[in-house]
């Protein structure tokens, strides 16, 4: 069980316990509705940087889809979905505990937004890096509401510590905190109301197994197609008040690795292109001309992309990931999240027990002959058909 160092005034005054309760055991009420309040940068005093959204406002303005009907793709994702949130509101209970992990920018946050729209839930949102203390988690805890959601980003990155707070929390809607030390420690019981906890990790595997066992779902997002990119493109489009051509949105979806966040991204961007020509409707000539000057070639590869690949493909045998770090001066992290997903995903490398190696696509991209190291292993290959 993990101690921590929590002074119990210091809580919101909705978390006092009542004159019935032990010393031992303090049960809470769920706390009244609150209206929102926007994320506070962190004081000398600590404040924990969380959010509460409600989904009355009106957010038009935003390009981020708040129903399903505007969700576009991970069609399974959505069916399972749809099943359990009409379960819980049969049975008038707070959904399951959620794991959303993937690559970045494929709709993590968004869909755990949607699901707080379709249970008319609160959320508070959160990043495990602002979690540093016990106390930091208690005071997120202890504000609550029954039936509200709790999103932590980068879940993956909790200490151990934080997460053996979380077990009792997420199983029993109960925080056990230790105060004092030695013969003079006591457990106290703080009862939470039932809530829902969704984490949002793009590295899975470095979840401890006791956390990620206690997420009653837990949901893959994959990559996108070109046509649902296309759609997606052109709902925002409308959102931002333009049109665009479909071969143009088109074009955009090619270029965007799969990815929302970043077809989004590149849409604003050629959309600057598009303004200063004067056109009315975004059109495909100055599309293809805005991401050439942008460096997105026909596949969506960058300047980083492609000095990653080149490295690998000039290599004199299979490299470590720290190797090509410092081969192209980039942070590791950087490249397990942003560069290797997209890469790996379309065949493009391979990892090995020894290392990263260069497939036969990219020798083809790069108009490379594969080195005899490599020569061999690519036609040892085994083939699936």
């Amino acid at each position: 069980m993990a101690k921590i160092t929590l002074d119990l005034q210091s809580l919101d005054s909705s978390s006092k316990p009542s004159a019935k309760t032990s010393q031992k055991s303090i049960s809470k009420s769920a706390p009244a509705k609150s209206t929102k309040t926007t994320n506070q940068i962190p004081t000398d005093e600590r404040e924990v940087s969380i959010e509460r959204i409600s989904f009355d406002e009106n957010i038009e303005t935003s390009l981020r889809p708040s129903v399903w009907e505007d969700y576009i793709g991970q069609t399974q994702i959505k069916k399972n979905l749809k099943i359990a949130i009409l379960g819980a509101q049969k049975r008038s209970e707070p959904l399951m505990h959620t794991l959303l992990f993937g690559p970045p920018g494929l709709g993590k946050t968004t869909l755990s937004h949607i699901i707080a729209t379709q249970m008319g839930a609160n959320i508070k949102v959160t990043a495990a890096p602002m979690i540093e203390k016990g106390g930091d988690l208690a005071a997120i805890l202890t504000n609550i509401g029954e039936g509200d959601i709790l999103f932590i980003d980068e879940i993956h990155r909790l200490s151990p510590a934080i997460e053996e707070l979380l077990y009792p929390a997420m199983e029993d809607f109960r925080l056990d905190i230790i105060t004092g030390s030695g013969p003079a420690a006591q457990t106290i019981k703080i009862d939470l109301p039932p809530f829902m906890l969704i984490g949002a990790t793009t590295r899975a595997g470095m979840l401890s197994s006791p956390l990620r066992d206690r997420f009653g779902m837990d949901f893959r997002l994959q990559f996108y197609d070109n046509s649902e990119l296309s759609l997606i493109i052109d709902k925002a489009a409308h959102k931002l008040k333009r049109e665009i051509k479909k071969d143009a949105s088109l074009e955009i979806a090619k270029r965007a690795r799969g990815t929302p966040r970043i077809a989004l991204r590149l849409l604003k961007r050629v959309r600057d292109f598009s303004d200063v020509a004067g056109e009315e409707v975004i059109s495909l000539d100055t599309t293809k001309h805005a991401l050439s000057e942008l460096g997105v070639n026909e596949l969506g590869f960058d300047e980083l992309d492609l000095r990653y690949l080149e490295a690998l493909a000039r290599a004199k045998s299979p490299m470590g990931l720290n190797t090509i770090a410092a081969i192209i001066s980039e942070d590791e992290g950087t490249i397990e999240d942003l560069i290797e997903p997209y890469l790996l995903a379309n065949g493009f490398l391979e990892r090995t027990a020894r290392g990263r190696i260069a497939s036969i696509k990219t020798y083809e991209l790069l108009r490379l002959s594969p080195p005899k190291w490599n020569l061999a292993h690519l036609q040892n290959e085994p083939k699936l058909f």
